[in-house]
């Protein structure tokens, strides 16, 4: 009974048109299921991944027209990353996406990876982050995330040389998203804010059995201290990692548009599931029922800062209701709700999404 991996992570969007656009058009992803919220059918629930809709894949989000914009706080999640192979194609997606008009804040130095930061239409901060170099660069590998690793004074904000960072970039165009490119490894790490970070360590590792893999502090803030947790060797797709900032300093997550709602570990089957379950409830912590995903099944909880945590199986998957090569192209609705599909269309926005292909080449297998 052990985390895998991250599962997914589920946003609040205002518009599915102009989410799917951003998320399809601009970041290459594939649309890899277009259904409903189970517990509030009349709006979208729309999954997005690689092209084998793994989990630590997964970027799904609820569409709320309505919603006003929220904004990060403690209890929320401030953002997450996407996967990128290395430090060229990061550049690449530096330059296809200026050259899309979309404000890229980067390339930042973050000693153990190197990022670009972006935000989505909603407001969301997407990060694009490289593999390595990886947490060894200045712990040996038998004791990574055992002492507090203060970030190199060149890599803090007011040392940086922003015109440097700004003129960096592909030295052409790039008005294709190449193969080598693709965000098919999925997410890298997902970055939540808590009050107490070693409280958030008793939750992480001391009841998830989560490996504390750096202490470190926040690039941006040095005065916050920003911890990673991971699985076995901390490798992108198994990664939460926390800012920890105090209530003096800090608001509450404002929920709403742009904001996370929830986020997922993965487990390994029901079995696994109802073990967790068992363990966490003799533990004093509330956990919800087992609830039917239909694609996986989900019991919930909350971190101690009132982030919701979501433990989800690997399988069934994503072609249980549809083949795999027309994934995300019809709207799917959970069997109890079939008999409502009518009136659940009337209420939905029809949504447009360009037919995906298979690329030539696939990356390996994401973590999980």
């Amino acid at each position: 009974m052990s985390i895998l991996s991250i599962h997914h992570i589920t946003i609040v969007c205002q518009s599915a048109q102009r989410t799917s656009d951003f998320y399809t058009r601009v970041l290459g992803l594939r649309l890899v299921k277009r259904t409903v919220n189970f517990d509030a059918p009349t709006t979208y629930h729309l999954y997005f991944g690689n092209e084998r809709a793994e989990p630590a894949s997964l970027v799904t989000f609820f569409e709320w027209p309505n919603a006003t914009r929220g904004a990060p706080g403690i209890g929320g999640t401030h953002h997450f990353a996407l996967h990128v192979a290395d430090y060229d194609n990061l550049l690449r997606w530096k330059r296809r996406l200026v050259d899309l008009g979309i404000s890229v804040n980067g390339p930042l130095d973050r000693h153990y990876f190197t990022s670009l930061y972006i935000s989505d239409p909603d407001g969301t901060i997407v990060e694009l982050a490289t593999r390595g170099p990886g947490w060894t660069r200045d712990e040996p590998a038998d004791s990574i995330g055992t002492t507090h690793r203060a970030p190199p004074p060149e890599m803090l904000t007011g040392n940086r040389d922003k015109a440097k960072i700004e003129a960096t970039t592909w030295r052409e165009p790039v008005p294709e998203i190449l193969p080598s490119m693709r965000l098919d490894y999925g997410i890298h790490h997902i970055t939540a804010i808590g009050q107490d970070i070693h409280r958030t360590h008793d939750f992480y590792h001391g009841m998830l059995g989560m490996r504390l893999v750096k202490q470190t502090s926040n690039f941006d803030d040095p005065q916050s201290l920003h911890w990673y947790w991971g699985v076995g060797e901390g490798k992108p797709g198994t990664l939460i990692t926390y800012f920890e900032r105090k209530p003096e300093r800090e608001k509450p997550v404002r929920m709403g548009a742009g904001q996370t709602h929830h986020f997922a570990l993965a487990v390994a089957d029901d079995e696994s599931q109802l073990e967790w379950r068992d363990k966490l409830l003799s533990a004093g912590i509330q956990v919800t029922p087992v609830m039917d995903r239909v694609y996986f099944k989900s019991i919930y909880l909350h971190d101690p800062d009132g982030h919701i945590v979501e433990l989800a199986t690997l399988g069934p998957g994503f072609s249980v209701d549809e083949p795999m090569e027309s994934l995300g192209e019809s709207l799917q609705i959970p069997p109890w709700l079939e008999s409502s599909r009518s009136r659940i269309e009337r209420a939905l926005h029809p949504i447009s999404v360009d037919r995906w292909e298979p690329s030539e080449e696939t990356a390996e297998p994401v973590a999980g």
